[in-house]
């Protein structure tokens, strides 16, 4: 079968064009931001990317059009679709049928860190010896690929609430129907489809009633929009996560989570590993719990963890640059952050493991809620633990004129930048102003942030 699918380069939509490859389908795709690593991953697998939206990308007729979120009408592809009478589905569905049906679907859904509880999920199963297949909105180090079929029936799969397609308005993750369910955070995000909290709670518990009698529910035991979804009903039993009184409970033996304990029933493990900060700590008790559901226990998970190598734009360590004389180091990573929650949650446990060493983060606000402003009170709060912080806005609409306002209103260590070239200046001169100790640099943009990675790193290399 020749499976074509529109916006095929979306984290979701590249993993799922993994999966139809290794079922044997052919496979094609077009997009209109083709950026690594997705990209480079998808062309590893032979299939072919088409860049832009044209009708002709229909020339030879598919057989079947998965058609991703964030395709609309309106698009020059999507319509010639329809006017051509095309077989066509959406993303969720497509997975939920050809893949998911008859296997024990683990599913994490949260706010923040579904990409990196999922992999970390995936790999307990994998070293514990239970070759899972997987769909993860990333690129994981532990494994080749973003996604696979696996040889047993147990499906790890990145859990969204976000809309599934123009034609289906419903969250993606009603569509899965898994055993085990996590739920590691709940706050508003998404404006652009959301009205509200309760609305995107609704759908968390339309995602709750999928889940059986017999599976299991995983939560921290103390977040109240999650409280309040389980209130409205839950039919399965119910795992708690928690520093003291929850079914799993956890410790910190260092304060940046590098090493931390856990405990259930009579179980307990400790974990050290190459992590950082508290919400990854919660990711990872998370995903022990859910891999205990089907059958790993505690330390092996805890092992596990050990090992775990973690996932592409997750503070990816892109560079360590040591050639500009007076600094001892420059250290320059790659951050997927969406959510003025990820940026603090990021930089509160990156401040913790680098103490008073320099951090300068880059942020591009770059998702519809953000871009829309929804987060202004927020915003600005989040970067406290940054001692620098270069706020991007690269639109030239005036959509985000706000942006500015805000932080020349804040003045301090908040700057503005509106071009790249403009940006990596900035970042030269912060650098020459203060030349001396180790420094951290930290792009954040849940995009391309328009190249902006190997060119600072480029011109940080040429010295300053």
């Amino acid at each position: 079968m020749h499976i074509h699918i529109l916006g095929i380069c979306g984290t979701f939509m590249g993993s799922l064009a993994v999966l139809a490859k290794q079922l044997g389908h052919h496979v094609t795709g077009s997009d209109q931001a083709v950026y690594p690593p997705m990209s480079t991953q998808l062309e590893a697998q032979g299939i072919e990317l088409m860049n832009g939206y044209s009708p002709d990308n229909l020339d030879p007729a598919p057989d079947l059009v998965v058609i991703g979120n964030a395709m609309s009408r309106g698009n020059a592809e999507v319509e010639a679709v329809l006017d051509r009478g095309l077989p066509y589905t959406s993303g969720p569905e497509w997975l939920a049928r050809y893949v998911l049906q008859g296997r024990w679907t683990l599913a994490v859904s949260g706010t923040h860190g579904k990409t990196t509880t999922s992999t970390m999920l995936a790999w307990i199963l994998e070293y514990a010896g239970m070759s899972p297949g997987f769909l993860i909105g990333g690129v994981p180090q532990n494994f080749e690929a973003s996604a696979r079929l696996g040889d047993t029936p147990f499906f790890v799969v990145e859990a969204d609430e976000y809309d599934s397609a123009f034609f289906d308005k419903r969250s993606k993750f009603v569509h899965y129907r898994p055993r085990t369910l996590i739920m590691n955070n709940l706050e508003f995000d998404h404006a652009d489809i959301f009205s509200d909290l309760a609305a995107i709670q609704t759908q968390f518990h339309h995602l709750i009633r999928t889940v059986p009698s017999t599976g299991l529910v995983i939560a921290p035991k103390s977040v109240e929009s999650i409280n309040q979804v389980l209130d409205k009903g839950c039919w399965s039993d119910v795992q708690t996560i928690s520093t003291e009184q929850g079914d799993w409970t956890y410790q910190l033996t260092s304060a940046d989570g590098s090493i931390f304990s856990v405990e259930i029933d009579n179980e307990s493990a400790t974990v050290n590993w190459t992590m950082t900060g508290l919400h990854n700590v919660l990711n990872g008790v998370a995903a022990m719990a859910a891999a205990r559901h089907v059958g790993v226990t505690a330390k092996v998970a805890a092992e596990a963890l050990s090992q775990f190598g973690g996932v592409k734009r997750r503070l990816e360590l892109l560079a360590d640059i040591d050639v500009i004389s007076g600094i001892d180091s420059i250290k320059v990573y790659d951050d997927f952050a969406h959510h003025p929650t990820a940026i603090e949650t990021t930089l509160d446990g990156l401040r913790k493991q680098v103490g008073d060493d320099e951090i300068i983060i880059l942020v591009e606000p770059r998702s519809n809620t953000m871009k829309m402003g929804v987060h202004q009170n927020t915003l600005l709060a989040s970067a406290e633990k940054s001692d620098q912080v270069i706020w991007a806005n690269l639109a030239s609409d005036g959509s985000m004129n706000w942006l500015g306002d805000m932080v020349f209103a804040a003045g301090g260590k908040h700057q503005l930048g509106t071009s790249v070239d403009g940006i990596i200046n900035t970042v030269k001169q912060q650098l020459k102003n203060n030349p001396t100790g180790k420094k951290h640099i930290v792009m954040m943009s849940n995009g391309g942030f328009s190249g902006i990675h190997q060119a600072l790193i480029s011109a940080l290399q040429e010295g300053l």
